[in-house]
């Protein structure tokens, strides 16, 4: 059911009579959802329900088609509000009233405690506050990218406000112009532990207006005030803050009487039964009690399908050849490849790059140059750019964000994760990766990439050895579904080469993230190397080689999904020497450990890695003092093998598995 509209110039009678009834339910579902669960957070949820009633029930919205292409969107930045989001939802007739009471907080339901995408209507899962403003920037600037007239709305808690994020998202807001946004502040002055002034003293409006917000206060429980507000938020030459000015837990005087108290604690079921009847509403709670303990629905079956709006690009241009003549740099190649993105999806697919003040030295500066209008510029703003990116991918966009390592993976790792759980389709490129950074020192050398991004249940992260792979894992990245990081160092480093002196990853070379490559082969023991590491290991193979001993060289560009068959073939000879820029304690060589483990494979593994943090100094002599340099790898592999293998059963070469 939509209410009203806010393209006519006022609300009926009718409306506001329609609109006052949805509140009092609205406040008796809350109540029951947070008594039901016993936990959640009533008072917040009730001091937001009467605006958000306008949103949902004023916007471009159809619930009989939730997911449609052209709608407006709400983005509920203070999550733990959930039951507002939901009881209005369900109200307004995007899914059946029983369907919140009967999950709210229930193992299995999507209503869980904070608002989850699984819910129609609900379009980005948060819960960590301050994200939210980000996110509605990002499907603001789809929406614009797109040529739709689709409007997003961002509801916000006042505790929230101190998180410094939002004002990164507030100057990129002012900086895209980005005039469909409007935000709207549940400001009922009480957070979990106390009211704001004591709590910490803010003056938030300013913030707002010293960022170029334009501003508007209305009392937030009014609904003809909201919608005449929201309207000139629409007509506003900026961006527009809404200022509710709300009480928690309104409607209900021994509740407002306790401030805080009603933050995040739910009623007992008398007092509970209290408060419908001050609402005059009919006492169904022990019902619902009831029915809550009968078999959970199927709740798949119940609620709609969300479409995946994520696009992927089905041409990604010709990949470019890296003579094996001269070096370079993963960075460069990454660059190049991406402005080649950019034409190739010229007319069909929007493809963005975001920057952070860093595009000269990660090279999307290339991208840049050729495709200014979408390469979009956030300031030293890394969490909110980490979230942009990933609302901008829900919203039918390519998006990239070029970074140095440390700041896109470790720096913004809160935001990769709820990255994961909305199921994004982030395209990370992260250069000056390792202590390959050198002189840049310990705060930069990030060395802990892949142990924090295998610590969620999507992210996939790719370390090129040299600028042909990452030419083909860019553009393969284009046309594959996920969250995927490309991992790249600073330095310059040679073109693999076959033994033959033709590019090893050029040619009729394909990427397949099943697959370890082997560079070289031979016996005994197996030296497996991790991105750009595979050109000292490869000095290290032909120092070796000269002395009369030939072993297996592999490389490893694709850690998260390697196949099966590529584990036995490398650990065949029951003896692995593990080189990489990373810390061994949640690296490539214990992730090895742990799956031949897991297929029973006797090997033993020498880890080569970053064991403490290092000091500032060129690449050569911070891999020469971590045990990283060609010499050292040698030496580890004589090492090795004058030790005897594990016992256990090894299949031949190439005889078990699929590469």
């Amino acid at each position: 059911m939509i209410v009203g509209d806010f393209e006519t110039p006022d609300l009926t009678e009718t409306q506001l009579s329609t609109f006052a009834r949805l509140g009092r339910e609205a406040r008796g579902d809350i109540l029951e959802m947070t008594t039901l669960a016993a936990s959640g957070h009533p008072g917040g949820s009730i001091s937001s329900v009467d605006f958000e009633l306008v949103l949902w029930g004023c916007g471009r919205f159809d619930p009989g088609d939730p997911f449609r292409p052209d709608r407006d969107r709400v983005v509920v930045s203070h999550g733990h509000t959930s039951p507002a989001a939901y009881s209005i939802l369900a109200r307004l007739g995007w899914f059946d009233v029983s369907l919140p009471l009967l999950g709210f907080r229930r193992g299995g339901s999507p209503f869980e405690g904070h608002v989850e995408r699984d819910v129609p209507g609900i379009e980005w899962g948060t819960g960590n506050l301050g994200q939210g403003l980000s996110v509605a920037a990002g499907f603001a600037l789809a929406a614009r990218l797109k040529g739709l007239a689709s409007r997003v709305y961002c509801t916000m808690g006042d505790g929230e406000q101190q998180k410094g994020q939002l004002s990164e998202a507030r100057r990129f807001a002012v900086r895209e112009g980005l005039t469909n946004l409007v935000a709207l502040l549940d400001w009922n002055r009480e957070q979990l532990s106390g009211d704001n002034a004591t709590i910490m003293p803010q003056d938030i409006l300013a913030g707002w207006r010293a960022d170029g917000w334009e501003v508007l206060e209305v009392d937030g429980h009014d609904y003809r005030a909201v919608f005449h507000a929201v309207r000139a938020a629409h007509a506003s030459a900026r961006p527009a803050l809404v200022a509710c000015h709300t009480v928690m837990s309104k409607g209900i005087p021994f509740m407002e009487a306790g401030g805080y108290k009603w933050h995040g604690a739910p009623l007992a079921a008398d007092r509970c039964k209290e408060a419908l009847a001050i609402l005059g509403l009919p006492d169904d709670l022990d019902h619902w009690v009831a029915e809550r303990k009968k078999p959970a629905p199927d709740w798949k079956t119940v609620l709609p399908h969300r479409p995946d709006e994520a696009v992927l690009l089905d041409e990604s241009g010709t990949p470019r050849t890296y003579a094996a003549d001269k070096a370079t740099d993963n960075r460069s190649a990454f660059g190049a490849a991406l402005a080649d993105l950019g034409d190739a999806s010229a007319g069909k697919v929007p493809l963005v790059v975001v920057d952070c003040d860093l595009s000269i030295s990660t090279k999307t500066d290339i991208f840049q140059a050729r495709h200014p209008s979408t390469f979009l510029q956030c300031g030293i703003a890394e969490h909110h750019a980490a979230v942009l990116a990933g609302a901008l991918s829900l919203a039918g966009v390519s998006a990239w964000w070029g970074e140095f390592s440390m700041f896109g993976v470790a720096e913004s790792y809160n935001q990769q994760r709820l990255n994961d759980i909305n199921g994004t389709n982030v395209k990370l490129c992260v250069t000056h990766a390792g202590i390959d950074v050198g002189e840049d020192g310990k705060t930069h050398h990030s060395i802990d990439y892949f142990g924090l991004l295998n610590s969620t249940f999507g992210w996939r992260v790719y370390t090129p050895a040299d600028p042909n792979q990452t030419d083909r894992i860019v553009r393969w990245m284009a046309g594959t579904r996920g969250n995927q990081a490309l991992v790249l160092g600073r330095s310059k480093c040679p073109v693999i080469p076959r033994e033959d002196g033709t590019p090893f990853f050029a040619g009729d070379y394909h990427f397949d993230p099943r697959r370890a490559d082997e560079v070289r082969t031979g016996e005994r023991l197996s030296i497996v190397a991790a991105g750009n590491m595979l050109g000292g290991a490869l000095e290290a193979w032909q120092v070796l080689e000269a002395e009369g001993v030939r072993v297996d060289l592999f490389s490893v560009a694709a850690w998260s999904d390697l196949g099966e068959g590529s584990l036995v073939n490398m650990a065949r000879h029951g003896r692995i020497v593990c080189v990489e820029d990373h810390t061994p304690r949640t690296g490539l060589g214990t992730l090895l450990q742990a799956r031949m483990n897991d297929l029973g494979l006797v090997v033993r593994i020498r880890k080569l890695g970053v064991a403490g943090y290092a000091s500032s100094a060129p690449a050569k002599e911070l891999y020469r003092r971590a045990g990283l340099d060609p010499k050292a790898i040698a030496r580890a592999v004589r090492e090795e093998m004058l030790r005897r293998p594990p016992g256990g059963w090894f299949p031949a070469a190439g005889s078990a598995g699929t590469f």
